[in-house]
């Protein structure tokens, strides 16, 4: 499991040459040949024994964060990349750019607010961050407008097979595609990595027009919803419980024969699994899904806490069911290429 290299590399959307970098070679041992494409995308290939189907595994390298975007005397004014709650903002600690500057996010301090300040949320046009420079100038030289800023946050193991750290979403899908290029099949299998998801989905496409696949299965890490303020019928997944599979979400309706096959793989070899409850959210398989003639697609995902925070939560065991349910998926299309043909064909039950 490469969990904690992945998510302690930056990769903030629009700049994953870390995380690119690091699975091209960590991918390399495996992979029959990679293409690295114009948006940056790294599509992984490996040649089936009969290479009548093509089979796409999907995982962004991407993570939120943010960017350099004026100044304040030394202090940096910024913009968020990607979907990040303000409220968590202040006091949080940062990278800037490639020498990873310390930082730190700052706002007015509470003793120095009017009374209706303290009854509102800081908004993030009100912070700063403060990496120690006196001057305007020498700010601008440290971090120069564009400059891209990631969270700061180690790898933590605690509990009971519990993890946190930054880019879980989706770190945790690049460590499962890495395990996955380790086999190979009769079909062919294209193991993509792909760029720019947490700002519109931009990598995959891209990815799945080059590819052209008969189906693709789109590894996440997903929303997980399990805490106090929560009723149980608003749990998106929960931790704990398994690989999570998902019917609907903002950007993609998955195959549904697709999805009971894995549900039903998942319940025969023992693997814990679930549904995800909610339809919020999106990710690739909205983009590949549209691609070409249409693709068919199915999304499975590692249930995480506190998402897009640098402070994610997700447990072991999640990993190794959604690892598990993704190899014994591909397992069932090796000994049987028609049900790939089956899921294609629409009107059939």
């Amino acid at each position: 499991m490469l969990i904690k290299e992945l998510t302690e590399l930056n990769g903030v959307s629009g700049n994953e040459d870390e995380v690119r970098k690091f699975i091209k070679e960590e991918a390399q041992k495996y992979a029959d040949s990679i293409t690295e494409d114009s948006m940056g995308n790294l599509i992984c290939y490996k040649k089936g024994g009969s290479s009548k189907y093509r089979v796409m595994l999907s995982a962004h390298m991407d993570e939120v964060g943010f960017m350099v975007t004026g100044y304040d005397d030394g202090l940096i004014k910024f913009a968020s990349i990607g979907g990040i709650d303000e409220r968590i903002l202040p006091g949080k600690r940062v990278l800037v750019g490639e020498k990873r500057i310390p930082g730190v996010i700052g706002s007015k301090p509470i003793h120095l607010q009017e009374k209706a300040e303290r009854g509102n949320n800081i908004k993030l046009k009100n912070m700063y961050i403060d990496i120690g420079a006196e001057k305007k100038e020498e700010a601008e030289k440290l971090a120069p407008l564009g400059e891209y800023i990631a969270f700061y946050s180690m790898y933590t193991e605690f509990g009971d097979g519990c993890i946190k750290a930054k880019a879980l979403d989706d770190r945790v899908g690049c460590a499962i595609l890495l395990e996955i290029l380790k086999e190979r099949y009769g079909f062919d299998l294209y193991v993509c990595f792909t760029v720019q998801e947490e700002i519109g989905l931009r990598g995959a496409g891209v990815a799945a027009f080059r590819v052209n696949p008969d189906i693709a299965i789109v590894v996440e890490g997903t929303t997980c919803s399990d805490v106090p303020g929560a009723r149980e019928h608003e749990y998106s997944t929960v931790m704990g419980n398994g690989a999570a599979l998902t019917i609907m979400d903002r950007t993609s309706y998955s195959n549904k024969k697709l999805v009971d096959f894995m549900y039903k793989t998942a319940k025969d070899k023992n693997i814990p699994v679930q549904y995800k409850q909610t339809a919020t959210g999106g990710n690739d398989a909205g983009k590949i899904q549209l691609t070409r003639e249409g693709v068919v697609v199915a999304s499975v995902s590692v249930p995480c806490r506190y998402i897009h925070s640098p402070v994610s939560v997700m447990n072991r065991r999640d990993y190794e069911s959604c690892l598990n349910l993704v190899k014994a998926v591909l397992e069932e299309f090796d000994n049987n290429e028609s049900l790939i043909e089956s899921f294609k064909l629409h009107n059939v039950k």
